[in-house]
């Protein structure tokens, strides 16, 4: 079985990612679920500069809704929240009220927004992750706003709620990241654009209860799992072979499913 924690839908800037990728790349690759965030919520481009065209939190939302809404047992959502330029709102707690079963967490993304989530104004978010019971998957990478340490602040501050560090610093070696998830209970990491090195010093350092199996998916195209955007083989492909057998089969069943499952209440099938 495999969860993939960090799936994308929405087109934004140079990206185009359907939902029909999400299915297609799902039956295609052997993924049992996504969670799935919408980035047509982002605010600001790569250098930071707002975007000139915004969909509104809620539109966002609402489209995630629709897609988990016709395939509950493989798709679930997690509404992206726009910190610099919204808050959540009342139409905001009634699509979640109204559509509790479909959604399995809070995705934030201090990169496309350049705003931090140890910021004091998030915290009408991590009200929301309390009082609903829903872990927070950030970004983190590529901005003094998306580093790493900036979300290890806002677990230690909301010791209740289960954060998880996508990325675990994208573009870096991930030292910094993996530090700092034994230094905080409720912290995770996920393996989006994370080599297996990595993960595999993770899993030496704090075992391999603190890490997610995450991709980006469809951020390549519809067949990310196999190869990237010039055709090379892709890091998926060590996830799912030679990854399997560096490592036990507990270990692993933990990183590709099973601490995904527990930490965003997943029913498995």
């Amino acid at each position: 079985m495999i969860i993939d924690s960090h799936v994308h839908i929405g087109t934004t800037m140079e990206f185009d990612l359907r939902p029909e990728y999400v299915l297609y790349s799902m039956e295609r690759y052997g993924i049992d679920f996504s969670l799935v965030s919408n980035i047509e919520a982002a605010e600001v481009d790569h250098m930071g500069r707002p975007l000139p065209v915004q969909t509104s939190q809620n539109d966002a939302f609402k489209k995630s809704l629709e897609f988990a809404a016709k395939y509950p047992e493989r798709i679930g959502v997690l509404p992206w929240m726009k910190l610099r330029t919204e808050k959540p709102d009342a139409e905001f707690i009634r699509l979640l009220e109204e559509n509790r079963s479909l959604v399995y967490g809070i995705k934030l993304h201090p990169f496309h927004s350049r705003f931090a989530p140890d910021d004091p104004s998030v915290e009408a978010v991590y009200e929301i992750a309390r009082e609903y019971h829903l872990p927070i998957i950030s970004h983190t990478g590529g901005c003094e706003e998306a580093r790493s340490v900036r979300l290890y602040n806002a677990a230690k501050a909301h010791p209740d709620i289960a954060f998880v560090m996508a990325h675990m610093d994208l573009g870096s070696d991930n030292r910094e990241a993996i530090a700092l998830l034994g230094e905080a209970e409720n912290l995770y990491g996920d393996t989006t654009w994370v080599s297996v090195k990595s993960t595999l010093d993770a899993i030496r350092r704090w075992g391999s209860g603190r890490i997610l199996f995450g991709s980006d998916n469809p951020i390549d195209g519809p067949d990310t799992y196999l190869h990237n955007r010039t055709g090379d083989r892709s890091l998926y492909q060590q996830y799912f072979n030679e990854f399997r057998a560096m490592i036990s089969p507990e270990d692993y069943d933990n990183i590709m499913y099973r601490n995904a499952a527990r930490l965003f209440s997943i029913e498995l099938q």
